[in-house]
């Protein structure tokens, strides 16, 4: 069974036809070009066409022309004119754009809601820290606005195959070198479905330079899953690759309907904002949190793939899938800290850790944990904060505590020192804290909260973690 392949292609210029259309004002190559670009993606069919007929021929191509200019929203000529060969000769996907569907024909999709991928190899052009996430943020575009689930796995045969190659690669649909074929999908189905190919002649990069490997991959894996393309500009799954900034990157509405269609919306109990359901999460009297942190005047709670945030004083809250805040970014952030003055927020997960700055992403990210000067054996941050009046970082690992000099960049000698000697009356572990302009800690321990005051040293109140929240106990 023929699975449909999804190829973003730069088309070069054919030759050794006679071209069914004539134009004064164009070269013969460009009129076969033109002739190829619609055969492949306009049903243009030359073997079927009689050549010996000039007038239908002209009239046959005459409204392919038109056809193609209504779906990319251009003057309704049906004439080869200059904003038509731009288009035609911008990079683009394989399919053919006449059936107009947001899905595939016959609305192939995956039956089950866990999905594997491998990536089979890995490309020069990116460290392969970077390949793994910009391939992870890719499926996690999509994992947030519909049930399906990804999981990476490292050996075997998993539901999507990534790999990067050259030319001829085992599957009848050779790359051709830089500049043309950037990449290309199947859809959703056994054996070869749903695997995606990159051409290793580009060059990819994380930026705009070259070509983005996340952007990329939010579009294969589109088609990966089921989807066509969209006549929508707006729209990720656009048949023009186009860069877009990585940092404020979301789905368009276009693309959200498209993949809902196919899957529907996230679970229930996965909401994407606040609903009778986030409520009844966030008053579970047993909510343990695993980072907060203050991101100028609000105090954002992390929890899983989902944060709350609200000002301080009042329990409203607003709850969102990390995803749909920042899609580049991680899920089950594990430590956070602010610095106020700088308007840049550190979030950690595993050995890494990623830098907002007013709020945004930042690139060159993430770096390891290491760089920051903890030994090897620490895989993990537990928590962290930053004490504003020392200009001091603290970061929790087990039972232990560091303390960074944020200054002079690095760390304090002495430590690691116990948290319960640190901090009387906190420990021996801890989930969360954060600092509040009160002059206290707000240190998280499962599902308790405990306010400690710096300059006493002490503990000097208990609550709930969900506390402020307008929780009924």
């Amino acid at each position: 069974m023929k699975f449909l392949l999804f190829t973003l292609v730069l088309q070069v210029v054919a030759s050794g036809a006679h071209p069914l259309f004539s134009n004064n004002n164009l070269d013969e190559n460009e009129l076969v070009f033109a002739e190829r670009y619609l055969e492949d993606f306009y049903d243009l069919n030359v073997e079927k066409t009689l050549r010996t007929n000039i007038k239908v021929n002209e009239h046959f191509m005459k409204d392919k022309i038109q056809e193609m200019q209504k779906f990319f929203g251009l003057k309704v000529t049906g004439q080869l004119d200059k904003s038509t060969l731009e288009i035609m000769h911008t990079p683009r996907c394989g399919i053919s754009d006449v059936h107009h569907y947001r899905t595939m024909p016959r609305r192939p999709v995956w039956k089950k809601r866990h999905i594997t991928y491998r990536i089979q190899n890995y490309t020069p052009d990116m460290a392969h820290e970077d390949v793994n996430y910009s391939i992870q943020k890719a499926f996690q575009v999509w994992s947030s606005v519909t049930p399906l689930k990804f999981t990476k796995i490292h050996a075997g045969v998993a539901d999507i195959m990534i790999s990067f190659a050259s030319r001829a690669h085992g599957d009848f649909h050779p790359f051709d070198g830089r500049s043309g074929v950037l990449a290309h999908a199947f859809a959703p189905g056994d054996n070869i479905g749903g695997d995606a190919h990159f051409d290793e002649d580009e060059f990819w990069t994380k930026s705009y330079n070259g070509i983005n490997l996340f952007l990329v991959a939010v579009h294969e894996i589109g088609h990966s899953l089921g989807l066509g393309h969209s006549n929508d500009s707006k729209a990720i799954m656009f048949p023009n690759y186009r860069y877009f900034d990585t940092n404020t990157f979301s789905l368009s509405t276009d693309d959200i309907r498209g993949i809902q269609s196919l899957y529907g919306g996230p679970e229930k109990h996965h909401p994407i904002s606040p609903t009778d359901s986030t409520q009844s999460v966030i008053c579970d009297p047993n909510l343990s949190f695993d980072a907060v942190t203050t991101i100028g005047e609000k105090i954002f709670f992390f929890k899983d793939s989902f944060l709350w945030w609200r000002f301080p004083g009042t329990p409203k809250s607003t709850a969102h899938l990390i995803s749909s805040f920042w899609p580049t970014l991680p899920s089950f952030i594990q430590a956070a800290y602010e610095i106020t003055d700088r308007n840049q927020v550190f979030l950690f997960k595993d050995d890494k850790y990623w830098l907002l700055s007013y709020s945004r992403p930042q690139q060159n990210y993430p770096k390891s944990i290491h760089s920051l000067g903890f030994p090897d054996w620490v895989k993990k941050i537990d928590a962290a904060v930053f004490n504003p009046l020392i200009h001091k970082i603290y970061f929790f690992v087990d039972h232990e505590y560091w303390r960074y000099d944020e200054k002079r960049q690095l760390m304090d000698h002495g430590y690691p020192k116990l948290i319960t000697k640190g901090f009387p009356g906190i420990g021996p572990k801890i989930d969360a804290v954060f600092y509040f302009k009160n002059r206290h800690y707000y240190f998280f321990q499962g599902s308790n909260q405990l306010e400690y005051d710096i300059q006493s040293k002490r503990v000097s109140r208990r609550y709930k973690s969900n506390s402020g929240f307008g929780c009924k106990t």
